[in-house]
């Protein structure tokens, strides 16, 4: 199963917030992007449904930001998964051209099977759990006390094709 671009970038956004708390720094949109070499636009989508499930905090302005919750740094990895994801199948069966196996195979049912087992897995691990004494660095935005800005990293550019 591999997981949406959306939902990397979802799980990448609480690491890299849990870490900046850890180092006392100020996580923005932009800082994420970087990071992540992502569009400021996709990690601004993910931080807003980040933001709806209540897991982070955003804070506009100069000096805003974003923060983890509470409730956002003890979140189940499944449980966010499945809200970033959405519970869709993995394999569509029914779609636009239905699979002619469909009345007598099994394959659907051991793949949801799967699936579940691959949540339950999940849900024994935390955001704090994926970043305590993990030793992560993170090189984006300020610290959040004191110091003068420091310039964000520059992204690194693509070999060409």
């Amino acid at each position: 199963m591999q997981l949406t671009r959306f939902t990397d970038l979802g799980l990448r956004t609480m690491m890299l917030l849990a870490a900046g708390e850890a180092e006392d720094r100020r996580v923005t949109t932009r800082s994420i992007a970087v990071g992540a070499n992502a569009s400021e636009n996709h990690v601004a989508k993910a931080v807003a449904r980040l933001a709806d499930l209540g897991v982070v905090n955003t804070q506009r302005g100069r000096v805003g930001g974003l923060t983890l919750t509470a409730a956002g740094r003890e979140a189940s990895l499944g449980w966010l998964i499945r809200r970033l994801e959405g519970d869709r199948e993995v394999i569509d069966c029914d779609g636009a051209h239905p699979c002619p196996l469909v009345s007598a195979c099994r394959l659907r049912r051991a793949l949801a099977d799967a699936k579940e087992a691959f949540y339950r897995e999940l849900d024994r691990h935390t955001i704090a759990d994926l970043t305590r004494d993990a030793g992560l660095l993170l090189i984006h935005g300020p610290p959040l006390k004191g110091a003068d800005p420091e310039p964000l990293p520059q992204p690194a550019e693509r070999a060409p094709r």
